[in-house]
């Protein structure tokens, strides 16, 4: 092989792509999930996360779900009443507590939105008050990340205790 300048060229680029496929790294998902909760008023959900970052395809995520009744009213009281996922808008997530992060990945992130369909199937009547809330709706979602929760909690009605609760119980949260 002759050293002229053009060879040294094209060895110096064979070089320089090889030291770069050395340092490629493959697209990760950076997606971070906030856990909120909203002090009793006649707004509904009380319980919610919002989820924001990019999956590894480059996708952007910037989205809200909660657990609440399609109408609030004193039925809610009484029994089961219609319920829905439902993504509460920027001014009530602005106005609301926000307790821990987690980031996840795709992969996660594909489980968190397999728990929201879930809970979008249900057949109606679908919430209730003491059995299938907004609370019960976190929990789900908490359960799929692998977070500890206390399923005999006494805070299925109260959003920001049983969100205080799961950060007792992974100190690790913030």
């Amino acid at each position: 092989m002759r050293f002229d300048s053009a060879n040294i060229l094209r060895m110096a680029g064979l070089a320089a792509l090889l030291l770069l496929a050395c340092f490629s790294v493959t697209a990760r998902a950076e997606v971070a999930v906030t856990f909120y909760s909203h002090d009793f008023g006649k707004n509904f959900p009380h319980a919610f996360f919002v989820a924001k970052g990019e999956l590894a395809d480059g996708k952007k995520i910037d989205t809200a779900f909660g657990f609440t009744a399609v109408n609030v009213t004193p039925g809610i009281l009484f029994g089961s009443v219609e319920g829905h996922v439902h993504g509460p808008p920027a001014k009530y997530i602005s106005e609301s507590n926000p307790h821990f992060t987690v980031t996840i990945d795709d992969g996660r992130y594909g489980k968190l939105m397999a728990v929201v369909q879930k809970w979008q199937a249900i057949p109606q009547k679908s919430y209730s008050l003491n059995k299938r809330n907004c609370v019960h709706f976190i929990n789900d979602v908490i359960k799929t990340l692998d977070l500890k929760t206390n399923l005999k909690t006494a805070n299925w009605k109260k959003p920001r205790s049983f969100m205080e609760e799961v950060m007792k119980l992974n100190p690790f949260l913030k």
